[in-house]
């Protein structure tokens, strides 16, 4: 066994013990937590959306508690500013001077509770955040702490006070998850067990913050061979023909479904990417970052229907 296999070896090892301990919180939900690591595993952005009350909230403070890192949460609403959420500079007395104090978006973890309810103004200020790690605030360029993720929960936009995402920030989500119900036992397991709540607090860290930085670092290391980069290229002309969906997939989130297949990849403990990996990560990645012809299926459906008509080279 090579080094490089052995190393990924034991980041998958160490992976499944943080898919473990979190899905002691998120009872049932396995599949679904799988994807939130993979997700910040490939050093993206999670977009949790479903109803309230499915533990949205709880599965993003339980991926925090577990990897040890710095953790905000920010409750969007209506007249959340910008500066709520990037800063502000404040007068210090003591030295005659403004001083900047920073916001919560000054965390390796920056949960933004019911993103779709604030305003353009504010969704525009985490753009930047988002795509290069840094804010400017204030007449200054301030870089994040590093990792830096966001895990957006999102309503459904048919609820009252909310607003779809503009397609710009949209394309900044790695992944789009969605919990749903649980299932009958998992449920009756949450109604007999202790607080979820009482229970994360308890949580250890899984992964200390060197050992999360090697596991990230190994996932670009994970093979993608000549033939599968032909069919993920297949994939993403056929999201462009206008067969499926009025606006195709960009080059942007090619290669983050393709970072994301090596992270699944790792996940599992192997050192290439496979159509598995695509075909498994396909509609997350990609349903949300697309717009649905008029009259059409919704991107969701129209996405697995695409899958289901490009062969594998």
């Amino acid at each position: 066994m090579s080094t490089a296999e052995a190393s990924g070896g034991q980041a998958a090892a160490a992976l499944q013990r943080l898919v473990d301990q979190i899905s002691t919180i998120v009872i049932g939900k396995r599949e679904q937590v799988e994807l939130c690591v993979i997700c910040l595993l490939a050093d993206g952005h999670l977009l949790i959306e479903d109803i309230p009350g499915v533990g949205k909230t709880t599965l993003a403070q339980a991926l925090a508690r577990s990897l040890g890192l710095s953790f905000s949460r920010v409750q969007f609403t209506a007249d959340l500013m910008p500066s709520d959420l990037l800063g502000v500079s404040i007068f210090d007395r003591q030295t005659g001077g403004f001083a900047f104090q920073p916001g919560p978006v000054f965390a390796q973890v920056l949960l933004a509770d019911e993103i779709n309810r604030a305003g353009p103004r504010t969704q525009s200020a985490l753009l930047e955040a988002m795509e290069e790690r840094q804010v400017s605030a204030e007449g200054a360029t301030r870089p994040l702490p590093a990792p830096f993720f966001v895990i957006a929960t999102q309503n459904p936009t048919e609820q009252l006070g909310t607003h779809p995402l503009p397609e710009s920030q949209l394309d900044r989500f790695a992944l789009r998850v969605s919990l749903g119900y649980p299932a009958p036992q998992a449920e009756r397991a949450l109604l007999a067990g202790q607080d979820r709540r009482q229970l994360m607090l308890a949580l250890p860290c899984v992964l200390a913050a060197q050992d999360w930085a090697a596991a990230q670092a190994a996932v670009p290391r994970v093979h993608a061979s000549e033939p599968l980069l032909d069919y993920l290229q297949a994939l993403l002309q056929a999201s462009r023909n206008g067969r499926w969906f009025a606006q195709g997939l960009s080059p942007r989130a090619g290669l983050s479904l393709l970072r994301l297949a090596r992270g699944r990849a790792l996940l599992q403990g192997r050192s290439h990417v496979s159509p598995e990996d695509l075909q498994a990560l396909w509609v997350p990645a990609v349903a949300h970052r697309v717009m649905a012809r008029p009259g059409g299926e919704d991107t969701s459906a129209a996405a697995r229907a695409l899958l289901d008509a490009v062969p594998i080279p």
